[in-house]
């Protein structure tokens, strides 16, 4: 691991009362002596000092703070320099820093020191970097557990599992003359049913509960003019949508994010679902479907003061199609007009004005959202850990029939690559690559 010394600016770029400048590696506390002209640091104790340049002139007035290693972030000396925000001085002190030694950190680097330095693994750095990203109060709850180590935990106790039960195949390699009594083969394939339905239960509670740490995805849609846009304006309190009584006025998906509850969501207004009259219609069209398809939760609006007509069929087959997949609010719009819509076996869940109040709608999306919540399982929190245990999943499965043929050398394998899968999880050493892009995917000065 590169032994330089590390710096960065930890705080958002931007007027500010205060920003925290990030060193860390064996020169932090002698660059933290020179830019103060101070002596010594007691660790972890607050210091009022001025900050100087390396033409002696006075940066800023400021506190630093002394983590003495291995207590620290990244296990090594850290300095943490708390200047006034803004955009000068911040950047002059990093300057300056970086004058006396220390280079810039990339993306990252300080939490991969931290995992390299044996003080985090990487299901712990994954919940710190989404950790700043969270959607919802609940994501930031589950994301903290993390941060503690409650997937870790899960991990070790499913890689321990498969290492008990890859013991007796190892040393039964040993005596290959025999066969396994039949029972133990009975119980190490009832062990590996309970992993597979552990792992299984894991997978479907994370995925189903996405939404929380990306934001629910909710997609409004019905056919034109039935008051989509007007919809998102009265959720967003803003005219952000062009409304209008000419079909075909909103031609695109218009994406806007709102706080409901404790959870942010994603609100996509989308083209009407109809015949398209010309190309730009089609396509716009084409995004509706789709957005229909990566949406969380579908708001599916019908007008009430207009007779059903074969356009309002065909959206409600559609709805009939994805009923199973998501979660459907379907609102018969425009209430305060003369109702004139009939269609035979077709319900709604609410009743409304969307000019008007939307009151009932926002107190069905929060208590959809806070019921994906409601899952107690340990949660995988990104793509790549999702990735690990289906493969962990997909070698136990094809360990199965080595194991009933007793070729216990492929089923070794097969169990060897499983523990290798989970262990990637949380420290897989043998993939600089992976590290480099997971690392460099987080924060500047984190």
């Amino acid at each position: 691991m590169d032994s330089h010394t590390i710096a960065a600016i930890a705080t958002a770029n931007g007027i500010g009362s205060i920003a925290i400048i990030r060193i860390s590696g064996n020169r932090a506390l002698e660059i933290a002596k020179k830019l103060s002209n101070k002596e010594s640091f007691t660790p972890r104790y607050a210091t009022l000092t001025n900050i100087y340049s390396s033409d002696h002139s006075l940066i800023d007035e400021s506190i630093v703070i002394y983590f003495k290693a291995p207590y620290s972030f990244t296990a090594e000396d850290v300095i943490e320099i708390q200047c006034h925000g803004g955009y000068i001085v911040a950047q002059s002190i990093l300057k300056a820093v970086v004058a006396e030694g220390a280079r810039l950190a990339t993306p990252g680097e300080f939490s991969k020191r931290a995992f390299f330095n044996g003080r985090i693994d990487l299901s712990e750095a994954e919940a710190i970097s989404q950790l700043i990203e969270a959607k919802s109060e609940d994501a930031a709850k589950i994301l903290a557990q993390q941060m503690k180590g409650s997937l870790k935990e899960f991990i070790e106790s499913v890689r321990d599992e498969i290492i008990h039960i890859l013991a007796y195949s190892e040393v039964s390699i040993d005596y290959a003359e025999e066969d396994l009594p039949e029972d133990l083969v009975e119980s190490i394939a009832s062990k590996l049913q309970e992993l597979s339905r552990l792992l299984e239960k894991t997978l479907e509670a994370s995925k189903s509960r996405e939404g929380l740490m990306q934001g629910f995805k909710v997609a409004i849609v019905g056919k034109p003019n039935v008051g989509k846009s007007s919809l998102l304006n009265r959720l967003l309190n803003l005219e952000r949508a062009i409304v209008s009584d000419i079909a075909g006025t909103t031609r695109d998906t218009i994406e806007e994010q709102v706080k409901i509850g404790t959870h942010l969501i994603r609100i996509i207004d989308t083209a009407g679902i109809r015949e398209a009259t010309d190309e730009i219609e089609r396509i716009g069209i084409q995004r509706s479907l789709e957005a229909i398809e990566s949406a969380d939760i579908v708001i599916a609006l019908f007008d009430s003061s207009r007779e059903c007509d074969s356009e309002d069929i065909q959206i409600a087959k559609l709805l009939e199609e994805y009923r199973e997949q998501k979660h459907m609010i379907v609102i018969k719009n425009k209430i305060d007009l003369e109702q004139k819509f009939v269609l035979e076996n077709f319900s709604f869940d609410l009743e409304l004005n969307s000019k008007e109040s939307v009151t009932p709608l926002l107190e069905r999306l929060e208590e959809i959202m806070n019921h994906n919540n409601a899952s107690d399982e340990v949660m995988l929190i990104s793509q790549r850990q999702i990735s690990a245990v289906e493969a962990t999943m997909q070698n136990i499965i094809e360990a199965y029939e080595p194991l009933e043929s007793q070729e216990l050398e492929i089923f070794s394998f097969h169990l060897n690559q499983a523990v290798k899968e989970m262990s990637s999880i949380t420290r897989p050493f043998d993939n600089d690559e992976m590290l480099d892009k997971m690392f460099g995917s987080f924060c500047l000065g984190k």
